[in-house]
């Protein structure tokens, strides 16, 4: 997506050999109107998948995902990093390791929110090393619903997530694919890859 990548060369920053930090317009201040293009491409490409239900993991990934269940008109359900006093039976939990924060967490969706009928697209901000696609995929696995697809905002191609969803032969679909970070800078894969 040539908006986002030109977003990311603008506004994004790269820090040390693998962090690119996007807080000016998607996990912490949020451009909407990029938000609601995310969604329209997100919907254009998976639009013939049957999907029921978006699932994401709080907090990134809510804008993205909200926007594509708009456009998709069903129910867009987060998985939970933190217990409540209203969510804290029939759950359906999986543990999700942070490179980033370096902490572990146990993601948590209620069972009421997802069942064997659903067909799920998932919706995350980054994919780095896959383990916030695979904690969702095995809470997935656990309700018998379908994975019908996975939607990245930003991939890191370099890491070593996008090898294992591919494993698993399920359909990705990156808005923007970095290949490297070098002097600072993003280098974009090419569309063709």
């Amino acid at each position: 997506m040539r908006e986002l990548e030109e977003r990311i060369n603008k506004d994004g920053r790269v820090i040390g050999k693998d962090v690119l930090k996007v807080d000016s317009f998607l996990n912490h201040q949020i451009d909407p109107v990029l938000m609601e293009k995310m969604g329209e491409e997100f919907y254009n490409h998976f639009k013939d998948a049957g999907v029921t239900k978006i699932l994401t993991v709080e907090s990134s990934g809510i804008a993205p995902a909200v926007m594509t269940g708009l456009q998709f008109k069903v129910p867009v359900v987060f998985a939970r990093k933190h217990k409540s006093v209203t969510l804290k039976d029939d759950l359906y939990t999986s543990e999700v390791y942070s490179f980033t924060k370096k902490t572990s967490n146990h993601i948590s969706i209620s069972k009421k929110y997802l069942s064997a009928d659903d067909k799920v697209l998932i919706i995350d901000d980054f994919l780095a090393n896959g383990q916030a696609v695979n904690g969702l995929s095995t809470i997935i696995d656990d309700a018998k619903a379908d994975l019908v697809g996975i939607g990245i905002v930003i991939e890191k191609s370099f890491q070593k997530g996008r090898q294992l969803i591919d494993k698993e032969k399920i359909p990705v679909y990156s808005l923007a694919r970095i290949k490297a970070f070098e002097d600072g800078h993003v280098v974009f894969q090419p569309e063709q890859d």
